[in-house]
């Protein structure tokens, strides 16, 4: 159920809320049992069958941590390592099985699987979550929890699909408020307005950069030859599109928590903002770069032993984070390109600091930044590894073959190009600009930017709000599902 359908936004979030609400009035306990169950309904809503995958995934999780809570030290850990094997090896066999059998296949003489195995919705981010919890139980992080506490932990809707990815240390203690669940316009009404905002950018923005990606990308893809400037207005074009199609989740996400009186962590902060490649995976996809951090690059040793055993860290960290995004060759290629930018970044620094040589000016920073990820968004984007290679050719002008225009590049539409790279870099974010009520968990403390553009409930903000919403309804027709909903 997408959060731009009609469904959705005149149907499901409505009557859940409306009945939240009502419920909360009178007993919390019954509002947050009605949630979850609304929840694993908005879960199903694409294929009723994968339920019971997300069910007993969650029935499972939650009986090993009262098993791991209730063993002793020792024992923790064998129940905790089993957790694991067992979540990425649910993980494995819907997301990966037809992936190793086809890489495999050819040194062993297995067979591919004859049909493709369905992949569930969300289960990489539901599967994440819930080894964090698992973690968190073993490190003693967690304070005792009912099982509908734990579902509605784990399925609440607006991060079920897309994320954040959620701790359990960070959400739960939020169940416990004694006005929690019910209608509290200080919330509700900001909550709203920071849904809008990212709706506008989702159907207003991304999915109207999304046909030039598609149509540059397909042509590579047939080895057909692109002109330098459709490569690098096709490149451009899917860059905005997953941007603000991923921004503009990720608001709608804090939004939808925000009208039941919840905060999640924040997950995206202008990254082509970012001067490094460090800093751009401090701004993208946050929480799952932190997941990567605290569980497997840690965990691995980090930067405690030494300079050469960080950098195969960093490499290991990124490949498997490329993994996660998808069951391709080009996933993991482009997390091992981050994770070479990322080694490159380091040592950089280390050198740096070691001559006392000056920083890169701020400006010549930025466009570094954002082209060493433009160029690692072709391999992301792209459907295989040729039609990444003829769009990289294609780029610096080494197009092979015949060169034709997938597309005509008209005045307006260069100037929306031009529009969308003068808010990327220029415009407050939506984190900033809501910062006066503090949407996240996380404060964002610039004062001069809650000065100048501070969402207020004031007339001027409503009538803008009003107004995008209704651009927004005239597009409800053509619904399209967001980038991040595929892992």
């Amino acid at each position: 159920m997408l959060f731009n359908s009609s469904v959705f936004l005149f149907a499901f979030w409505p009557l859940t809320a409306l009945i939240t609400w009502l419920l909360a009035r009178r007993e919390g306990v019954a509002a947050q049992v009605f949630l979850a169950c609304a929840s694993v309904f908005f879960y199903g809503w694409w294929n009723p069958a994968h339920v019971i995958l997300l069910v007993g995934s969650i029935t499972g999780n939650y009986c090993l941590g009262r098993l791991i809570r209730r063993s002793p030290q020792a024992t923790q850990r064998l129940v905790l390592a089993l957790g694991i094997v067992l979540n990425f090896g649910l993980l494995a066999y819907y997301k990966y099985w037809a992936f190793l059998c086809e890489g495999l296949g050819g040194m062993l003489g297995w067979q591919s699987p004859a049909d493709p195995i369905l992949l569930p919705l969300a289960i990489s981010f539901f599967t994440f979550t819930q080894i964090t919890y698992l973690c968190d139980m073993v490190a003693g992080k967690i304070e005792s929890n009912g099982f509908f506490d734990y579902v509605l932990f784990v399925a609440f809707f607006p991060h079920l699909i897309a994320g954040p990815i959620v701790h359990h240390r960070q959400l739960v203690p939020q169940f416990r408020g004694g006005r929690v669940f019910r209608l509290r316009l200080e919330n509700f009404v900001p909550g709203l307005a920071l849904f809008i905002l990212g709706l506008s950018k989702k159907m207003l923005i991304a999915d109207v950069f999304a046909p030039f990606a598609d149509q540059a990308f397909q042509q590579a893809g047939t080895n057909a030859g692109l002109p330098v400037l459709h490569a690098w207005y096709g490149i451009l074009a899917y860059a905005w599109q997953i941007y603000f199609d991923f921004s503009g989740y990720s608001d709608m996400a804090l939004g939808l928590a925000l009208t039941f009186n919840l905060r999640f962590p924040m997950n995206f902060f202008s990254p082509y903002k970012a001067e490094s490649v460090i800093d751009f995976w401090r701004r993208w996809h946050i929480t799952l770069s932190q997941f990567l951090r605290d569980y497997l690059y840690i965990p691995l040793g980090g930067s405690r032993r030494g300079v050469p055993r960080m950098l195969d860290n960093l490499l290991i960290t990124m490949l498997v984070g490329g993994l996660w995004h998808g069951a391709s060759w080009t996933f993991v290629f482009w997390g091992g390109l981050h994770g070479l930018f990322l080694v490159i970044n380091h040592l950089w620094v280390r050198l740096r600091q070691r001559k006392q040589w000056k920083e890169l000016p701020r400006t010549a920073a930025i466009i570094l930044t954002l082209v060493c990820v433009l160029v690692a968004w072709v391999f992301f984007r792209a459907s295989s590894f040729s039609a990444a290679w003829n769009m990289v050719a294609a780029l610096f002008g080494a197009a092979g073959g015949p060169v034709s225009a997938p597309f005509s590049i008209k005045g307006g539409q260069a100037l929306l190009m031009l529009g969308a790279l003068v808010i990327v870099l220029r415009a407050p974010n939506t984190m900033q600009v809501m910062s006066g009520v503090r949407p996240s968990l996380e404060a964002v403390g610039d004062e001069a930017i809650r000065v100048r553009g501070a969402w207020q409930l004031t007339p001027r903000w409503a009538v803008a709000c009003g107004v995008l919403f209704a651009v927004c309804l005239i597009r409800l027709n053509q619904p399209s599902p967001f980038i991040y909903f595929q892992f």
